[in-house]
C-alpha cells in the first residue's frame, strides 16, 4: 500500500442539466479551475450511460463487461479526479436503478443528465498523485 495525506481545498458545487455530459463536463471544471486531485459526488438522475460491471474473467488484462443504462435512472456516485498528462481523467462508480433494477459499476463513455444532476468536488490539496497507464491491465492507474 502506498498513500499520501493532503488536505481539503476549495469545494465546487455543480447542477448538470438534461442532456449534459456528466463526464466531460466534470472534466472541464477540473481543467478550467486547475484541480489536479479530488473526490467528486454526484446525486440525481441520468438519461444514458455505459457502466463497466465487472471483467469477464479474473485476468490481465481484464476484459470488461459493459452495461448501457439506454433509458433514465436515478444515480447515487462516487469517484475521483486526476491528471493523465496533461487531461483530468475522472474515475467514477455508482449505483443506477430504475424500478426494482439497479445496477452498479464504473461510469465511462456515455454519460447524459435526466432533468438534472448534481456534484459536489472536493480539491485535495498537498498530493502528487496522478493516473498512468499500467502495461500489465491496460488502465490508467493511480500512481502516488
Amino acid at each position: 500500500m502506498k498513500y499520501q495525506v493532503g488536505r481539503a481545498g476549495r469545494v465546487v458545487v455543480a447542477r448538470f442539466e438534461d442532456k449534459e455530459d456528466v463526464l466531460s463536463n466534470l472534466a472541464g471544471i477540473a481543467k478550467e479551475e486547475n484541480i489536479k486531485a479530488a473526490a467528486v459526488y454526484l446525486v440525481g438522475g441520468m438519461r444514458e450511460g455505459s457502466i463497466v460491471v465487472g471483467p469477464e474473467k479474473d485476468v490481465m488484462p481484464p476484459v470488461p463487461m459493459w452495461r448501457e443504462l439506454g433509458e433514465s435512472h436515478e444515480i447515487v456516485g462516487v469517484g475521483t479526479i486526476f491528471y493523465q498528462g496533461d487531461e483530468p481523467r475522472v474515475h467514477l462508480h455508482g449505483a443506477f436503478g430504475k424500478r426494482d433494477n439497479v445496477k452498479v459499476g464504473c461510469l465511462r463513455e456515455k454519460s447524459e443528465t435526466f432533468l438534472v444532476l448534481e456534484a459536489v468536488i472536493v480539491e485535495i490539496e498537498g498530493v502528487n498523485a496522478v493516473r498512468e497507464l499500467d502495461p500489465v491491465s491496460g488502465l490508467a492507474l493511480l500512481k502516488l
